[in-house]
């Protein structure tokens, strides 16, 4: 093994993040590695197995998969996978299969671990690119982009131009043919390039090259390609996480095309993936309220398409992240750079990824240690108030009960931050139970994203010990019930507009949460979405399996029916709310909805009896 490890050392050093580790540390992982060699079409990683290793793809491709079988990625030579399974209770979350012969170099957990602690880059790397906002999108797979192969978008031949060719030729040719780019090949057909329209304005026309400069010196070398059983929603996401706009084809050595993301666009109109690059490229406040305005169209979509409620969550919540991590660079961009580091968290639905459409806007700071009010005070609250008004702007109207980063109450810094967990978890007061219910609930959208990550481990850590707290959380969550009377009938609103008609974010979403919430402090779990929760639970022997089942069954009905109430105010032009008037429903779905309103109020019985004081 001696022999390979400056093979080793080289191989990882020419990728991210190992090349930013310090030498010793790069030789000590090269002497931990584990080589390992597995043929196409083998399973590396089997769903929810015990994983000990982070896994760095030498060579060949691999497939990762979801939890329902569908292809989630597919990862080349330079890339790891395993990470989420490694920090998420050393289980398999993503299942893997080798896609072609692959060699892998297997980095034991515990150096993985000790290197995300000890190294900051290394550890936040595998933070924001596992749960980045562009990854999240990825996962939501509500429309054919994850089962319309890219070889649907190709519908001519190449523009193949070579080295030596001009660039006044080539923009000749590329206008003639209505295209944005030509591919650069040599007398063999190997693929050495591509050059794109922007090429020719940035490279050429802006810096005054002579029209007779060859191609071969303002091309874009060793392009980013796909092979020609790629997915849409595969060519995306390479179009997403490396900043580009144009991605060959290729059938083995031969390009087949070249597709865009105006090709993208025009088969996409209103597709979530695309409205999140559009929000995290935008230059101004301006162009971030305008796309808001598309929120409707995407979130119809998602529904029409009969989404689960999880994947409506998901996608709205990624959206939702992205206004507000696109804000705070803006906001960044027009004060300056922080005085001190810090990470914004968003609160509440949206770190559950349980965002509808009808929401307003939960998020605080989480300060440097090393802050100081009279050096950055003025700083934050510049920040603060920035922020939340142009969120404000994009249609995430202001808290009323002013959880948000313009309020100093809510900028607070990482030990001052456990210090109010503490106390609120400590003594259990009524205004505690109720920040509890929004604050316990969190996830990091900007800055430096382990600070959040270590405070849900604290939450995690320090609830589950508090027995007394989990008993007046449970109380707490008693005070919202179901509407049914005592004969299963639905017990309607009697006040003003909501007359004849209930409230299901109130009477069922919300109180259902709650429950699953305290389940899950109790059992120390660090999931925040209610459905990872309960598959947290269903680990345990808190409930019986048919008990876990009815949750689930009944979060999934209650979601969906409120995004399918919310989708046809859309359509009908009406504002969208949480309110359902049950004559409007079928008979079929009022025995559903009765049913489901059923569950949570058994729930919430078990939950009475089940947390008290003493045990």
């Amino acid at each position: 093994m001696s022999v390979e490890l400056p093979d080793i050392e080289r191989a990882l050093s020419d990728y991210e993040p190992f090349c930013w580790l310090p030498a010793d540390a790069l030789s000590a992982m090269a002497r931990s590695i584990e080589v390992s060699y597995q043929q196409a079409g083998q399973v590396v990683l089997a769903l929810e197995d015990p994983i000990h290793h982070l896994y760095f793809v030498r060579s060949g491709e691999v497939e990762l998969f979801r939890r329902d079988g569908s292809l989630f990625n597919r990862l080349p030579a330079g890339h790891v996978f395993g990470q989420m399974g490694l920090l998420m209770n050393a289980k398999v979350r993503f299942p893997a299969t080798t896609r072609k012969d692959c060699l892998f170099y297997l980095i034991p957990i515990q150096l993985f671990m000790d290197y995300c602690e000890k190294y900051s880059e290394f550890g936040d790397f595998f933070e924001v690119n596992e749960h980045s906002i562009l990854e999240q999108a990825t996962q939501v797979g509500t429309d054919d982009m994850t089962t319309v192969p890219v070889t649907e978008l190709i519908k001519t031949e190449p523009l193949v131009v070579t080295p030596d060719t001009t660039v006044a030729e080539c923009a000749v040719r590329i206008s003639d043919h209505y295209i944005a780019a030509a591919v650069v090949q040599d007398e063999q057909g190997r693929l050495l390039g591509i050059v794109t329209d922007n090429d020719l304005r940035a490279k050429v026309v802006a810096k005054r090259l002579p029209y007779d400069t060859p191609v071969g010196e303002i091309m874009s070398t060793e392009p980013q390609v796909m092979d020609d059983h790629a997915y849409l929603h595969e060519v995306m996401l390479v179009m997403l996480r490396n900043n580009i706009h144009h991605v060959p084809i290729v059938d083995e050595n031969r390009v087949l095309g070249v597709v865009s993301l105006l090709d993208m666009v025009a088969h996409e109109s209103q597709n979530s993936l695309l409205l999140v690059r559009s929000i995290l490229s935008s230059e101004s406040v301006e162009a971030l309220a305008q796309l808001s305005a598309q929120l409707p169209a995407v979130y119809e979509r998602l529904v029409n398409e009969h989404a689960t409620s999880h994947m409506i969550g998901s996608a709205m919540s990624v959206i939702g992240a992205s206004f507000m991590q696109q804000m705070a660079k803006l906001v960044e961009e027009e004060l300056g750079p922080p005085p001190v580091p810090y990470c914004l968290i968003a609160l509440g639905s949206l770190a559950r990824d349980e965002q509808l459409l009808v929401t307003d806007q939960d998020n605080a700071l989480i300060l440097s240690d090393d802050y100081d009010e009279a050096s950055h005070g003025h700083y934050f609250e510049q920040f603060g108030q920035m922020l939340c008004e142009g969120l404000d702007r994009c249609g995430y109207p202001l808290c009323e009960g002013l959880i948000m980063a313009s309020n100093p109450q809510w900028r607070l810094r990482l030990y001052e931050w456990r210090d109010q967990f503490t106390e609120w978890i400590e003594n259990p007061e009524p205004k505690a139970l109720l920040n509890a219910s929004i604050f316990f609930d969190l996830v990091a959208v900007h800055g430096k994203k382990k600070w959040a990550r270590e405070l849900q481990q604290f939450i995690a850590t320090k609830a589950k010990g508090s027995k007394p707290f989990l008993a007046s959380l449970a109380r707490n969550a008693l005070n919202r019930t179901p509407p049914l009377g005592v004969f299963k009938n639905f017990v309607l609103e009697e006040d003003g507009r909501e007359k004849r008609s209930l409230n299901i974010k109130r009477r069922g979403t919300a109180p259902l949460t709650d429950i699953i919430r305290v389940h899950a402090l109790a059992m120390g779990s660090m999931s925040q979405n209610s459905f990872e929760r309960l598959d947290d639970i269903s680990k345990t022997k808190l409930l019986p399996k048919e008990k876990y089942e009815e949750l689930s069954n009944a979060l999934e009905l209650l979601y969906s029916m409120r995004a399918h109430q919310q989708m046809l105010a859309i359509r009908e032009k009406r504002q969208p709310d949480n309110k359902i008037a049950p004559d409007t429903l079928s008979l079929t779905r009022q025995r559903s909805l009765k049913e489901a309103f059923s569950v949570v109020a058994q729930a919430q019985r078990f939950m009475k009896y089940r947390y008290t004081a003493n045990g």
